[in-house]
């Protein structure tokens, strides 16, 4: 069957316009996955925030309990003791000034960082680099600290990162389609009891308004925000 006939099949099986229930949902999500590799499971929250005022901003990170079944190689910027910390908590690679020159030669062989705040003045120098790939470290996630080996820890267990867009919705990939329900749905609700502890207390009216799941080549497929409340 091409890639568009199954597309197409699994599209069929979702009823427009419903919501399932959390455990339906996901086993929809997994059952339509037709790809030859282990696809990724994506959630994508729709909050009722405007992102275009500061205090409705929503950004923060959660380690979800089941990883997200790939590894993360963390880059670590660090000196001296901190340096042997974040080696010894499984940083891939560490170093100060001598990866900043090699970053700027265009060297972009790491998924994740965190670096010491001292290091921040330096750091910054790669913003036009690190930035718009989401990769510049920043302490309200936790990728700026002295407790560096434990941030580097979280890294390699699964942790993501999260932050609302224009449009007020929350993208977050929450595992692999090989996960199974039980693991799926763990993760799903540890990424949106985080969300749900940084409401705005300027957010008026229904927060968590819209749920949707997809893994990476099948349909989306709506959850309905009250029966995963009651779970």
């Amino acid at each position: 069957m091409s890639k568009g006939k199954g597309l197409l099949e699994a599209k069929s099986k979702v009823e427009a316009g419903k919501r399932y229930s959390l455990q339906d949902g996901v086993a929809m999500v997994v059952g339509a996955a037709r790809a030859k590799f282990d696809e990724t499971v994506d959630a994508a929250i729709r909050l009722g925030v405007n992102p275009a005022h500061a205090d409705q901003m929503v950004r923060g990170s959660v380690v979800l309990p089941n990883g997200l079944g790939k590894s993360v190689r963390v880059l670590a910027f660090a000196k001296g003791e901190k340096e042997k910390e974040a080696l010894d908590a499984g940083a891939d690679y560490v170093g100060a000034d001598d990866i900043i020159e090699k970053i700027k030669s265009g060297w972009l062989d790491f998924d994740r960082v965190v670096a010491t705040p001292d290091m921040m003045g330096s750091v910054g120098k790669l913003g036009k680099i690190l930035g718009p790939r989401g990769l510049m470290p920043n302490p309200k996630v936790g990728t700026v600290t002295f407790d560096v080996a434990t941030a580097v820890r979280e890294l390699k267990a699964g942790k993501v990162e999260f932050r609302v867009e224009k449009a007020g919705i929350v993208h977050s990939p929450v595992g692999k389609v090989s996960f199974g329900g039980d693991k799926l749905r763990e993760n799903i609700l540890a990424l949106l009891d985080a969300v749900i502890k940084l409401k705005p207390s300027s957010s008026k009216g229904t927060y968590v308004r819209g749920i949707s799941l997809s893994s990476t080549m099948g349909p989306g497929v709506k959850v309905d925000p009250l029966d995963v409340r009651s779970v």
